[in-house]
């Protein structure tokens, strides 16, 4: 049981604001015997058992994935990201719900990796069915629909980026085989429906960039990072930070730094700010250690294998649910 000061804090403060209204109904503990969709020995284990990785690869799979001008009104649309008032979206970020919004994602990525097999499935669907119900029309016309193929492809190469390029550069032990990890992953992707999925590092990096023709920073983008945050009442530490927007960009490939024009400091600062995010991030992680969740899996499994590959892609049509019908089972 965790002792130290730091870690009971993180816990309580963990346990009040994402385990008790994002883990409801996702199964760690059971059934025995039951690896889940990776299981012990997984590239995907090791990584995801990093928060404080994890969460700075979300926040930088958000920055790139935005991006794509369909993404931004996908997120102004329909999302609680965007303040709205009696229904009309305000153009101000809702920082409540980009917090919701950052708390499902680690909801699904937390339990995708370490519950049963039938949690991990359950988010699966949850998430596809919140997909369905996103589709509109940007206003220069062009449609937009979350179950467009391209889309998942694209919004899946952004988040394997994201969480693999997050530990490659801040783990204290990265895997060297960077390449398993996105091997495994590729099973989460398939599960949200995806097709065509990149399954390595240079993969990935070559879908990203195939996108290039169909990328811009949107005035909604633009709203959301870079100078415009300097008022942002967030921690240096927390996503919609002045600082967390610099560690997103930093990450970022060439060619998507020069689109959001990303400036960066001289190599002595630049170092610096790596250097410190580095022991910032590390020491969060080795003074909290891995979540109870992870250490529940681990007891639900103990002797088993990573799980062989196998489909994890729908093999039947989901059924048809309103977003109030979503949150209501979730």
């Amino acid at each position: 049981m965790k002792t130290n000061p730091i870690a009971r804090r993180f816990e309580q403060s963990f346990d009040t604001e994402i385990r008790s209204r994002f883990f409801k109904g996702l199964d760690f503990a059971g059934p025995a015997g039951d690896p889940g969709w990776f299981g012990p020995g997984s590239a995907v284990w090791y990584v995801h058992s990093h928060l404080p990785t994890l969460v700075l690869g979300l926040v930088g799979a958000a920055y790139i994935e935005g991006l794509d001008p369909s993404i931004s009104w996908m997120g102004y649309d329909h999302t609680r990201i965007a303040e709205r008032v009696d229904g009309v979206p305000t153009g101000n970020v809702d920082p409540e719900g980009a917090a919701v919004r950052l708390a499902h994602s680690i909801s699904f990525f937390i339990g995708t990796a370490y519950g049963s097999t039938q949690t991990a499935e359950k988010l699966a669907r949850t998430v596809r069915a919140m997909h369905h119900t996103v589709k509109g029309t940007r206003p220069d016309g062009l449609a937009y629909d979350a179950d467009d193929p391209e889309w998942l492809r694209w919004n899946y190469a952004t988040v394997v980026w994201g969480l693999a390029t997050a530990h490659e550069r801040y783990h204290r032990r990265p895997l060297h085989d960077i390449d398993r990890y996105y091997r495994e992953f590729v099973r989460v992707g398939e599960a949200l429906g995806g097709t065509d999925l990149p399954t390595t590092k240079a993969e990935t990096a070559e879908c990203l960039e195939s996108y290039l023709p169909k990328l811009a920073v949107t005035p909604i983008k633009a709203f959301q990072t870079g100078p415009n945050l300097r008022d942002s009442k967030a921690k240096p530490w927390e996503p919609g930070s002045e600082f967390m927007d610099w560690a997103a960009r930093d990450m970022l490939p060439h060619w998507a730094q020069k689109l959001a024009l990303y400036q960066p400091p001289n190599p002595v600062t630049l170092r610096l700010r790596r250097t410190s995010l580095w022991f910032t991030l590390n020491a969060l992680h080795e003074a909290t250690g891995p979540l109870p969740e992870y250490r529940q899996a681990q007891t639900r499994a103990a002797g088993k294998k990573p799980n062989p590959f196998i489909s994890t892609a729908p093999t039947a049509p989901d059924p048809v649910l309103t977003r109030e019908e979503i949150e209501a089972t979730a």
